[in-house]
């Protein structure tokens, strides 16, 4: 282990770690023999690297998953976002996680089922936040009133849905994913539009997600 590694703390060690650890956990699943295999790749001391996750494998995928959301953010940098619209930025940065996340689709098939049991449950949840809290912030979303909050529930169902179709999508460049995920936005675009109607504001209003991701919540799956 270098000196360099070695002066590390554990939150880096977390940091340094994570990345690597899907590729082992689509073989060993997410447990201690994928920290081991991350940390000799690494070169990081193995006690070091079970210590590090001391918390099982939820923390774990959380520390992935926060690598996912870094990655993302070097993917499309704050001068590449602002050229697109609202709408655009969000699927940009949908896409973005996808593309991130698909060398390792059976970590993440993996990683969905540990989420998925119930004594999982809450910080799943705060994951699906944090990941949706990530994207409309890299997006210019600055909130602060309830919108703050319908927009990220909003947001995180949408994104675990597409997940749902995403691990067992075998098209090409994951194109049935992505027109999911567009589907799933033109859907609420549409309910929006009706609700202007209906209010009599006109079906020629301009419509933003900022404004209607705010409106209607889709259940988290």
């Amino acid at each position: 282990m270098s000196d360099d590694i070695a002066d590390m703390t554990l939150d880096e060690i977390r940091v340094l770690l994570a990345p690597v650890l899907a590729r082992h956990a689509a073989f060993d699943g997410w447990r201690k023999e994928a920290v081991a295999m991350a940390a000799a790749e690494k070169g990081v001391d193995a006690d070091i690297a079970a210590l590090a996750f001391a918390d099982g494998p939820v923390d774990m995928i959380d520390a992935w998953f926060a690598s996912i959301d870094a990655r993302m953010l070097d993917a499309l940098p704050a001068d590449t976002l602002d050229a697109l619209s609202i709408r655009r930025r969000i699927i940009a940065l949908v896409e973005a996680r996808l593309d991130l996340l698909a060398p390792d689709r059976e970590a993440l098939r993996r990683a969905i089922a540990i989420l998925a049991l119930p004594t999982n449950a809450a910080r799943a949840n705060r994951l699906g936040w944090r990941a949706a809290d990530v994207m409309w912030r890299a997006a210019g979303d600055t909130a602060t009133d309830l919108a703050h909050y319908t927009k990220r529930m909003t947001l995180a169902g949408v994104y675990a849905a597409t997940l749902l179709v995403f691990v067992d999508d075998e098209s090409e460049a994951h194109a049935d994913s992505r027109a999911f995920l567009a589907r799933r936005i033109e859907g609420v675009m549409r309910f929006e539009k009706l609700k202007a109607q209906v209010k009599g504001v006109g079906g020629g209003e301009r419509l933003s997600l900022a404004r209607f991701i705010g409106r209607l919540r889709y259940p988290a799956v």
